[in-house]
């Protein structure tokens, strides 16, 4: 199976916020910058991840991003198919 970028960098932001959501909610910032990725490219997919319920958001000055459920409860498909079920 081949990923679109969709896919492959959805899953990647899933996984940065997974690592380090421990020390609170994850700012976009951090994970463009951990993964090379540009915010803009971040916020759409985040604000789709949001949508179907997987990502939550913290405003404020120590704001930032957190999964809605255990890391080890989402799986690689569910991800992709929340990003590739929008992309048409």
């Amino acid at each position: 199976m081949r990923l679109t970028t969709r896919g492959r960098y959805g899953t990647r932001l899933v996984l940065d916020i997974a690592q380090h959501q421990d020390r609170g909610p994850v700012s976009v910032s951090h994970i463009a910058k951990r993964q090379d990725i540009s915010i803009k490219y971040l916020e759409g997919l985040i604000w789709e991840l949001k949508k179907a319920g997987f990502i939550e958001s913290v405003r404020g000055a120590r704001g930032g991003h957190l999964l809605t459920k255990n890391p080890k409860e989402i799986t690689v498909a569910e991800i992709v198919t929340v990003l590739e079920r929008n992309n048409h």
